[in-house]
């Protein structure tokens, strides 16, 4: 199983509706996407924090994580949500399952 996870840095202009609407719709949108397992998102609790909304989901391996890039359901989440929003990204993908290299993820 691979965890992915996606942080990002906003503009300035994004208010705490507008994240909670990014919220939604990253819900939404996602999980309409076959190879997507699960989806979590959220927004930052400490104020200092400097990554105030992150994406999380679950693939059952990286070759449906690459085929959920090409979903134009995924492209438009892109689109629409995160570029006209998000000024950085910090991108991580995890293996979930102990003892299986990483090779076979």
């Amino acid at each position: 199983m691979v965890y992915h996870v996606a942080f990002y840095k906003l503009k300035a202009e994004v208010t705490p509706e507008k994240i909670d609407e990014m919220i939604r719709s990253s819900r939404s949108q996602l999980v309409r996407v076959p190879e997507v397992l699960t989806v979590r998102s959220g927004k930052k609790i400490d104020p200092a924090c400097e990554w105030p909304f992150f994406v999380t989901i679950e693939f059952e391996s990286m070759d449906k994580k690459r085929a959920c890039e090409d979903d134009p359901v995924y492209i438009k989440f892109l689109e629409t949500v995160i570029r006209p929003n998000a000024t950085e990204e910090w991108v991580a993908d995890y293996e979930l399952e102990p003892g299986r290299p990483i090779k076979y993820s």
